[in-house]
C-alpha cells in the first residue's frame, strides 16, 4: 500500500481540491475525509465532485451532492 501524501478539500461552494498532507489546510477550505496519493485523491474527487457548479450557481431546489 502506497504512503498518502495528500487530502481532499473543499471550500463553501463545494468545489474540490487537493492539499499536501505536510501543509496546514488552507483557510476557507475543509478537509472532506480522504486521503491518499495524489492519483487516488484525484480518482476519488472524479467520482464524488459530480455538480461542478458552485453552490451559489445552482438552483435552490438542488440537491446537495454529499
Amino acid at each position: 500500500m502506497t504512503e498518502a501524501t495528500h487530502r481532499v478539500v473543499l471550500n463553501g461552494e463545494e468545489q474540490y481540491s487537493l492539499w499536501p498532507l505536510d501543509r496546514e489546510t488552507p483557510a476557507g477550505w475543509r478537509a472532506n475525509g480522504f486521503e491518499g496519493t495524489r492519483e487516488e485523491c484525484l480518482a476519488h474527487i472524479e467520482t464524488t465532485w459530480t455538480d461542478m457548479r458552485p453552490v451559489s450557481a445552482r438552483p435552490a431546489n438542488s440537491p446537495s451532492p454529499r
